[in-house]
């Protein structure tokens, strides 16, 4: 019991680390290949978004097909959304603290295996959705190569979705879905200690 609790807390530490360490950037890096596929990479190389987007699926997954369905498609046009709302504004952002306190939360629903009803973890993933989605958009500019970015990006959240609720989904056996579980108090756990970071230097 104390080698899990241990292991646990290893990976709330690995978890940590990566978010700590990545900034939120005005400008996508360019991968050569086109904005469609500079977005996709930024989501999937951004632990500050791509680890909530995660934790959502887990549990739209744990709740089940409609669920996943729903957060599937919200998810990602609020992404969208949120991203082109911020695309014409200046730079912002929240430092540690807007993505701590997502990963607690939803790190927390997910422990908790949350009976969430399907309009409740629809507003969760809508709001989720518009506050990532306008934190990376904020201050590219309203541009094009941009909005494609943008676009490509929308995708790659509806493709992580999809892969991860389809896959906890079908899961019944009580000790898989307390594995889910117990990543989900890794996801609160990091969120947790970015918390206690962002207020520790403001």
């Amino acid at each position: 019991m104390r080698q899990g609790h241990s292991t646990a807390a290893r990976s709330a530490i690995a978890i940590f680390l990566l978010l700590a360490g990545a900034n939120a950037e005005a400008h996508l890096e360019s991968t050569g290949m086109g904005p469609v596929y500079d977005g996709a990479l930024h989501f999937l190389t951004s632990p500050e978004d791509l680890v909530p987007a995660l934790a959502l699926a887990l549990l739209a997954g744990l709740r089940g097909a409609e669920h996943g369905r729903r957060v599937l498609f919200t998810l990602p046009a609020a992404w969208l959304l949120g991203s082109l709302a911020g695309l014409a504004t200046a730079a912002t952002g929240t430092g540690l603290l807007g993505p701590a306190l997502w990963l607690v939360l939803l790190g927390g629903l997910v422990v908790f295996d949350a009976k969430l009803s399907l309009g409740a973890l629809t507003a969760l993933a809508a709001l989720m959705g518009l506050f990532h989605g306008y934190l990376n958009g904020s201050g590219m500019g309203l541009a094009l190569p941009a909005v494609v970015a943008m676009a490509g990006l929308a995708a790659s959240v509806f493709v992580v979705v999809a892969l991860v609720a389809a896959a906890i989904v079908p899961l019944r056996a009580a000790w898989v879905r307390i594995a889910v579980r117990v990543g989900g108090s890794w996801i609160a756990a990091s969120g947790l200690l970015m918390l206690g970071w962002s207020m520790r230097g403001s």
